[in-house]
């Protein structure tokens, strides 16, 4: 069992917002591989079924980002998932501009909250993460930065970025972390 977790926060007020960017990855990719009939569970919304040829389940806590980490150990330990090799957290980044992704087998959380949360709840930093590009907020406060909406300029960009980062989670799954990082962690053409 292979596990992705999309980062976000629920609810139809964040629905369109930068930091739910790891939810919009995990929905996308879902619906690229037809796994459509989501159940709560694990303090989650999540889809099991097959991708890249591997089973799998994507999971989006409920549990707001910054408590992530409910979901993700429950998750973790109910299908005794080895974090360093079955599990791939995709979380927004405002230190890689917009197009860019960015996937490490393991690392800090970097000022993220969902992150710190998933190491407190894990015990630990070795698990794979893909990072999503949602650009630096410059002198916008970063709360209200990644709580907003995409402009429109960054819009016409998203649908690609997205699907970037679908590519990048079904490498991983298909043909494993190495591969995907030499395949993905380069600047876009």
């Amino acid at each position: 069992m292979k596990v992705i977790v999309g980062l976000g926060n629920p609810g139809p007020r964040y629905a369109h917002t930068r930091h739910n960017v790891g939810f919009m990855v995990v929905e996308r990719l879902g619906g690229r591989h037809g796994l459509h009939d989501c159940r709560q569970r694990f303090h989650a919304a999540v889809v099991d079924g097959v991708v890249a040829g591997q089973r799998c389940l994507l999971v989006r806590p409920l549990t707001y980002m910054n408590n992530s980490g409910l979901a993700v150990g429950e998750v973790v330990r109910f299908h005794r998932v080895d974090p360093a090799v079955d599990l791939l957290v995709i979380v927004d980044d405002v230190a890689l501009p917009l197009g860019r992704i960015r996937l490490r087998p393991e690392g800090g959380a970097g000022g993220h909250n969902g992150l710190a949360d998933i190491e407190r709840a894990l015990g630990g930093n070795r698990y794979p993460r893909l990072r999503v590009g949602i650009d630096s907020p410059g002198p916008v406060p970063q709360a209200d930065y990644v709580l907003g909406c995409f402009d429109p300029r960054s819009q016409a960009g998203l649908a690609d970025l997205l699907e970037l980062a679908c590519d990048a989670a079904d490498c991983w799954l298909a043909e494993g972390l190495e591969q995907a990082m030499t395949r993905y962690n380069r600047r876009p053409d």
